[in-house]
């Protein structure tokens, strides 16, 4: 009796341990999955939509618009099970996601160029996507619709390679066959989101006044200078950056142009050119006291000169009169410029 009383009381207990320690367990892992973060995405899409069920025929749930953060739950093939911050289920083309990484890389891409001077104002011809990086190939997150502002930042000519495709290299690194350039800018739109889009799909915001004395270039940027009074209305006067009209060259700009008003005719006119350039962005405008001239509208262009050094030339406009200011000890190229 003594044996069968000591042996119930052992199970007893044993059973107890055995209860303690698996509501330990189950405790414990409802802990871990109730604190788990779950994978995030981001729409890549303009919009898309949520099925109930990766099938021919389904139920709509809701719709997901660009940008926006879902939380990942599931993958079927080419298909993603996603909950939206509403609390909404469904899901949706992988094609149409981009993961954190891709989100991050926009963040800090826009980080390290939120203090770069803006050159032009851009005007998208079509709905257009903002990439991460200057290439078609590119992941994009953001998109444009055709007519909106956008600030440009700089540009960059790189390879025009169709989606999917790449260089092909031979055993020493070089290309097997040169391929064309193409021109893309680095923007930041009305939203403060950055990224590079292809500069075809820009236009620059020049007024159609000065914009028409292009004479077939391509206008790169155009910089507000001054402002001069006739009657009752301010005409503003601007500095002109022009190319040739085809991507990929290797400078940026390669001509200026200053526009004046001339109050006695009222139009506009050239005070100043200068051709044959091998410019890069940026170009700085300012003002600048000249003592007895008063304070000037100014502007700085980089050039390469004929050395292979970068300079920087400076000019002052005292309408409407364009001239260089020499820094202390340098000589101005008369070979190049015209009044």
């Amino acid at each position: 009796m003594i044996w069968v009383h000591a042996s119930r009381r052992i199970s007893a207990v044993r059973c107890s341990l055995l209860f303690v320690l698996a509501s330990t367990i189950a405790f414990s892992a409802c802990g871990r999955h109730h604190g788990h973060s779950r994978e995030a995405a981001y729409v890549s899409a303009p919009q898309a939509i949520l099925r109930d069920q990766v099938a021919a025929v389904y139920n709509k749930m809701g719709v997901i618009k660009n940008a926006e953060r879902v939380e990942v739950l599931d993958r079927d093939r080419r298909y993603v099970k996603v909950r939206t911050s509403a609390g909404v289920e469904g899901w949706v083309e992988q094609r149409y996601l981009v993961p954190q990484q891709v989100y991050d890389g926009f963040q800090k891409l826009k980080q390290s160029t939120q203090n770069d001077p803006v050159q032009a104002t851009g005007i998208t011809r079509n709905d257009t996507n903002i990439h991460l990086t200057p290439d078609r190939n590119g992941d994009h997150l953001y998109q444009l619709v055709e007519g909106a502002r956008v600030s440009m930042l700089k540009r960059e000519a790189t390879p025009k390679l169709l989606p999917g495709e790449q260089q092909q290299k031979t055993k020493t690194g070089a290309d097997t066959k040169p391929v064309d350039l193409e021109d893309w800018w680095l923007v930041r739109d009305a939203q403060g989101r950055t990224g590079w889009v292809l500069g075809r799909m820009l236009d620059v915001d020049a007024p159609l006044d000065v914009a028409q004395y292009a004479e077939g270039q391509h206008i790169v940027a155009c910089f507000p200078l001054d402002e001069v009074t006739d009657g009752d209305k301010k005409v503003p006067e601007y500095l002109m950056l022009l190319t040739e009209p085809k991507d990929g060259m290797p400078y940026d700009f390669n001509q200026i142009r200053v526009f004046s008003w001339n109050v006695k005719r009222h139009r506009y006119e050239t005070a100043y050119r200068e051709r044959s350039l091998i410019g890069e962005l940026p170009v700085t405008v300012s003002h600048e006291d000249f003592g007895k001239e008063g304070n000037l509208p100014t502007f700085t262009i980089q050039v390469w000169d004929k050395s292979g050094a970068m300079v920087a030339k400076q000019y002052k406009l005292n309408t409407p009169i364009v001239k260089r200011v020499l820094a202390p000890g340098e000589e101005t190229d008369k070979s190049k410029g015209s009044h």
